[in-house]
């Protein structure tokens, strides 16, 4: 296998790294994190602009048909500068869940406007109860004369705070399939019971706790058919895995390039601190580390479209390797730069935070550990 990129690929990290050294200053991340929105209108447009949020979406609905390796290469990019912009609740999940669920109508209607950049949206799929199973909601959808009527509460919505419409996945109950199946439901942001509170996330953005008070919704708000959506939730979330990888170890890097100059101009007893050989054997580890979870993160993106055990065994494989990785990574950066590491004069705290973030989002290593082994025992065929 040929894992060198293709020329598409390097302009791809070229135009981005660019993009984010330019626009993704110290000034900038600060003011993202007092700002109530959490990330930037103009930014986002230019992500448009720069056909970011098409990559993935397919060319009759006005996308680049790019695939998770191109996603990756872009998160990277994004980890460098702590990017804030909702691309992971809108284009990695959102878009990839209308592309996986919806009808024909509903991706001609929505697609394009992900891709122009008017249309943001989130993914509330969490429930307190649930501990990382996807498979646990207690949501309901009840179907009426009308269409349906939704109840639930949902936590950790990634920028729902900011979507145009919210998925909210729920419990399907009507007389025309088995009990109990999930379906997806397009819930505009501005529909009456629906209650929204936002709060700051770790290391920059924000999320939402959701809750659905007898939500009423049209017939055409069910995403496709009625059919159970768990395993479209199941490929989409081990995706977003893939995607939020990259972003640790473009995270990785430059905390990794931060601590080296740090360790070239600090001085100790007359010289700089990376003369010292234990120092230098420091900064090699925590450069493989970086390596290490680059290679599992491109593993990732590489198995994304695998049939449905190979993809899961490889994101959550690649999210309990790179949270371990990271965690190395970032407390040696804090040491290695002494009591600088937690000031805010310095950003390796904020870089440190968003790791910390990662490797709670969407289930820790642990939690991971030990769904890889539960699917090495499950029959490849199944």
């Amino acid at each position: 296998m040929d894992l060198n990129p293709s020329d598409e690929q390097r302009l791809l990290r070229e135009s981005a790294e660019r993009f984010v050294a330019e626009s993704y200053d110290a000034d900038h991340r600060r003011k993202m994190a007092n700002d109530p929105l959490g990330f930037s209108p103009s930014v986002w447009k230019q992500f448009a602009e720069l056909g970011w949020l098409a990559l993935p979406i397919a060319e009759e609905f006005g996308g680049l048909s790019g695939g998770a390796v191109e996603i990756g290469i872009l998160m990277e990019a994004f980890g460098r500068g702590l990017v804030s912009e909702p691309y992971i609740a809108t284009v990695v999940l959102g878009a990839a869940l209308i592309d996986r669920c919806g009808s024909t109508a509903q991706k001609q209607a929505l697609l394009p406007k992900i891709a122009d950049g008017s249309l943001k949206l989130a993914l509330a799929h969490s429930e307190r109860a649930a501990r990382f199973d996807l498979a646990k909601v207690t949501s309901t959808a009840n179907r009426t004369a009308q269409g349906w009527r939704l109840s639930g509460s949902k936590i950790a919505v990634l920028d729902g705070h900011a979507a145009d419409e919210i998925i909210v996945s729920a419990q399907i109950h009507d007389h025309h399939g088995p009990s109990g199946r999930i379906g997806l439901f397009l819930v505009p942001a501005q529909t009456p019971s629906l209650a929204i509170s936002d709060y700051a996330r770790l290391g920059g953005g924000r999320a939402c706790n959701i809750e659905l008070s007898d939500v009423q919704l049209a017939e055409d708000s069910l995403l496709g058919d009625d059919h159970d959506a768990l395993p479209a939730i199941e490929w989409a979330i081990d995706r977003a895995m893939a995607a939020l990888g990259a972003e640790a170890v473009g995270i990785m890097q430059t905390l990794v390039d931060t601590t080296l100059e740090y360790t070239k101009i600090r001085k100790q007893f007359g010289r700089p601190l990376s003369a010292n050989q234990v120092i230098r054997h420091r900064l090699a580890d925590m450069a493989m580390q970086v390596d290490e979870a680059r290679s599992m993160a491109l593993r990732a993106a590489l198995k994304a479209d695998s049939p449905p055990v190979e993809r899961a065994r490889a994101a959550s494989g690649a999210k309990a390797k790179i949270g371990k990785c990271a965690r190395f990574v970032g407390e040696q950066s804090i040491q290695l730069h002494g009591g600088m590491g937690v000031t805010e004069e310095l950003e390796v705290g904020a870089y440190f935070k968003r790791l910390v973030a990662f490797d709670t989002l969407f289930g820790g290593s642990a939690h991971h550990y030990r769904r890889h082994a539960e699917l090495g025992r499950t029959p490849v065929l199944a």
